[in-house]
């Protein structure tokens, strides 16, 4: 392989314009370069999650997850290119079922929290929900697949229940909601 990113400094963008992976170049504020910093964005958390002590059984689940937000970010880089499929989505639906399976039901919503972990999985949540709204907006251009949106509404159910399995590990409650509390 050779040193394909040997030259960082290109100063192409300093116009205010990025290239894509096709060679055309679109405005830094475009739906595209906004849902591919989202999903940049995302990963970076996700990078942070993982620098936490984890469940041994997590680490490379969500190792996956990084290398399929890199491909997702390749797809937003890319128009017309498709990395993701049925089959990514489908990984982290059984992922989801088989973690919630052994996390006692939910009677009332939660609140981000609990330990330290559980917290910084539910804020890697809450960006995977605005990368999700970023690319459903690009969606509306038709210019991203189906899988991409598909894929981190399913990230976020993922995330959530991780975050839920963190506490119980720790032994930690989850912080539950108490709507209509007296204030103070």
């Amino acid at each position: 392989m050779t040193d394909r990113l040997s030259c960082i400094v290109t100063r192409t963008g300093d116009d205010g314009s990025t290239g894509l992976g096709d060679g055309s170049r679109v405005s830094k504020d475009s739906l595209r370069i906004i849902a591919l910093g989202e999903v940049d964005e995302l990963n970076s958390v996700l990078g942070v999650l993982l620098t936490e002590a984890l469940p041994e059984e997590v680490i490379p689940w969500l190792q996956d997850v990084q290398h399929d937000l890199f491909d997702l970010g390749s797809e937003l880089a890319v128009p017309g290119y498709c990395a993701l499929t049925a089959e990514h989505v489908q990984g982290l639906d059984a992922l989801v079922v088989f973690i919630n399976d052994g996390l006692s039901p939910l009677k009332e919503f939660i609140l981000p929290g609990g330990s330290r972990v559980a917290a910084l999985a539910h804020q890697t949540r809450a960006v995977c929900r605005r990368a999700e709204r970023a690319v459903v907006a690009l969606a509306k251009e038709g210019a991203v697949t189906t899988m991409s949106g598909c894929y981190l509404n399913r990230l976020s159910d993922l995330l959530f229940v991780l975050a839920r399995y963190f506490n119980q590990q720790l032994g930690v409650t989850d912080v539950m909601w108490r709507p209509k509390r007296k204030p103070g």
